[in-house]
């Protein structure tokens, strides 16, 4: 199966590029270092670094790897850490999160998953460990760590109960690479057991890096300001949406006229922004984009303000007095409201969200968020919220609690990581 898999790969290489091309219409980084994407990598400055090399598929990932890389660094001074991804996005992100070590994180793309590209990339890098975040479980990358003798860790992983579904169906091709990653830090305990029937080996529970990022002051602090310039103006932020949910939402804010407070949508995906400007002008909002505000967020005269910044997401929690979590309203499996709930902010969310069910359904126990059936409710919860200032105390305080109730995998990956980091150094 994976010699098929390894084929296919190759046959789709030129509409696989292609698309990349394409997509770079919209995204110029999609143009920028394709060949590393083939496996081809400039000099490095230092031929006899060494590596503690992190994968990070997207924005998502990368962000949740912060704790972990710091962590990395500060224990392990002798090392630098090799962070790839697969997303224009994903890098961009990444060189704002970790520009403040400097030279110590140094970035590439991932190359696509073929036995001689993968090769040619651990040759290049010769990484002392693979630390992949997440579901990342490619086949011909890890047989080639297994070639070259690079354990592999998988880390913050979850597994939903459709993906293991949909796994089990290609079980000849993605059991094996279960099988051989040696060590997985699972988010949760229902994740450890559908990693374990996926073939994953040795599993433990150290729950999520995304309670251990710690939001950036400044950055909190712009959002702070911006709330204390609307004065007594409430703020609904609609955080990471997704496409066909701002429609619905844009539909139900419509209908109540112009509402006294504001309304704040930050798309998921950044090449949607000029997307969605223009879904809030058909339906006769009053529309600013945050790149056209100054410092002040002067939007007295404004229905909804279109979040269309890279970096602030903490700081549109920050100026929020609620948080609709994206993702959730359609069957697109929600997005992470760990950040809003670690700023002590009420959330609400929709009823798909089987990538994070276990930290949602224990935030709706706990208080600190509620689940709505569609954009109506939505809207509804939000008015019998800011009716009733008590109870979004009550949740934001809860949201806090939960938040930091669940603080310290990052600390329990590194037990994981040490030995495997230790072999490595002794063979080298």
């Amino acid at each position: 199966m994976r010699w098929l898999y390894s084929a296919l790969w190759w046959f789709a290489m030129p509409l696989v590029l292609l698309r990349l091309w394409r997509r770079g219409r919209q995204e110029p980084g999609y143009r920028a270092h394709v060949a590393e994407r083939l496996g081809f990598y400039p000099r490095l400055p230092d031929p006899q670094a060494r590596f503690i090399w992190v994968h990070a598929v997207s924005v998502g990932e990368t962000r949740a790897a912060e704790p972990l890389v710091d962590a990395l660094l500060s224990r392990y001074p002798d090392c630098k850490i090799l962070l790839t991804c697969m997303t224009a996005t994903g890098r961009a992100t990444g060189a704002q999160v970790f520009g403040k070590h400097g030279a110590r994180v140094v970035q590439s793309f991932l190359p696509y998953d073929t036995g001689w590209m993968c090769s040619r990339f651990l040759r290049h890098f010769r990484p002392l460990a693979c630390i992949l975040m997440e579901t990342e479980v490619w086949p011909n990358l890890i047989r080639q760590c297994r070639r070259h003798d690079v354990p592999v860790m998988l880390a913050n992983a979850r597994l939903s109960e459709r993906s293991l579904r949909r796994g089990q169906r290609f079980a000849s091709l993605l059991r094996p690479a279960a099988e051989a990653i040696d060590v997985v830090g699972a988010q949760s305990d229902g994740d450890a057991r559908r990693l374990l029937a996926f073939g994953a080996r040795h599993v433990e529970v150290t729950g999520s890096l995304k309670f251990d990022v710690q939001p950036p002051m400044q950055v909190v602090e712009r959002g702070r300001e911006w709330k204390r310039a609307l004065g007594e103006r409430k703020v609904l932020l609609c955080a990471s949406t997704r496409e066909g949910e701002e429609v619905l939402i844009l539909d139900a804010l419509a209908k109540l006229g112009r509402p006294d407070w504001l309304t704040v949508i930050v798309p998921r995906h950044p090449q949607r922004f000029d997307e969605v400007a223009a879904l809030i002008r058909a339906r006769g909002l009053r529309l600013r984009r945050r790149s056209e505000l100054a410092q002040d967020f002067a939007v007295e005269d404004v229905d909804v303000v279109l979040g269309d910044s890279m970096g602030e997401m903490f700081a549109y929690y920050a100026l929020s007095d609620v948080s609709f979590i994206g993702g959730s309203l359609l069957p697109l499996g929600g997005q992470n409201l760990i950040e809003a709930l670690a700023l002590g902010k009420p959330v609400l969310i929709g009823e798909h969200t089987f990538n994070f069910l276990r930290i949602t359904e224990e935030a709706v126990a706990d208080g600190a968020a509620v689940r709505v059936g569609d954009a109506v409710e939505l809207l509804r919860q939000w008015s019998i919220l800011i009716a009733e200032p008590d109870r979004i105390d009550e949740m934001a305080q809860a949201a806090l609690s939960f938040a930091q109730r669940h603080q310290g995998a990052t600390d329990r990956s590194l037990v994981l990581l040490a030995p495997l980091l230790e072999r490595a150094h002794a063979r080298r």
